[in-house]
């Protein structure tokens, strides 16, 4: 005679070995849930965590007036380059800056 699916035994091995309850991983329900892992807050709720304030802020961001602005160069002229800055843009661009200025003479 084949066993009935309610006459199987438990099997000591399907409850959680994280399960504090004591219960076997079954709980008072009759349906098991899975536990919810918290996940990691973003990073704007970090930011809003850290500032105190909604990041990124709510609404549109404010409007830029450019007649405002002041460009300042203070770079020297010319501009140093060192030997190993340019073999890295010929190493990088090489064929590009041959496509442009043609190939090295």
């Amino acid at each position: 005679m084949k066993p009935v699916k309610g006459d199987v035994p438990a099997d000591p091995a399907r409850g959680r070995a994280d399960d504090d309850s004591g219960d076997g991983g079954h709980g008072g329900d009759s349906v098991s849930h899975p536990q919810r892992v918290k996940r990691p807050p973003t990073a704007s709720e970090q930011l809003e965590e850290l500032l105190g304030y909604p990041w990124p802020f709510p609404g549109r961001p404010p409007r830029h007036d450019l007649s405002t602005w002041t460009v300042t160069d203070d770079w020297p002229d010319p501009v140093p380059v060192t030997e190993a800055e340019i073999e890295v843009f010929e190493q990088w661009f090489g064929d590009l800056f041959d496509e442009l200025f043609g190939p090295d003479a």
